[in-house]
């Protein structure tokens, strides 16, 4: 599975931005996809997943304010990201399982105080 991100920038506290993940097979038939996050010197974390039943978990950190999603016909993962805070700045990346793992480049997203 290739993945492909994109998506991030630069906005300000409380702005929006939607990250993309496109797949090279149908998201549905992936077992398990999400989005991690990294910021120097700290390791990856898990912000949101979704598996192929549609189930969905968040980290606590971003309830409420980050919604996962899935478009069948784009192949397409997102993430929308709403009321960003400063401690949202990382490096996003997108991750599949699908027997092995996979990981898309990430894309830097930036916000500012």
């Amino acid at each position: 599975v290739q993945l492909q991100a994109s998506g991030g920038g630069l906005v300000q506290t409380g702005g929006s931005l939607r990250l993309s993940c496109a797949a090279s097979r149908s998201v549905f038939a992936i077992t398990l996809m999400g989005w991690y996050r990294q910021v120097p010197g700290n390791q990856r974390e898990l912000v949101a997943s979704i598996r192929g039943s549609g189930v969905i978990y968040y980290a606590d950190s971003v309830k409420g304010r980050f919604t996962i999603s899935r478009d069948r016909v784009k192949n397409t993962m997102y993430l929308q990201m709403n009321s960003l805070k400063p401690e949202d700045t990382a490096v996003y990346y997108c991750h599949a399982k699908l027997g092995y793992e996979y990981w898309g480049q990430g894309t830097q997203v930036t916000v500012s105080s």
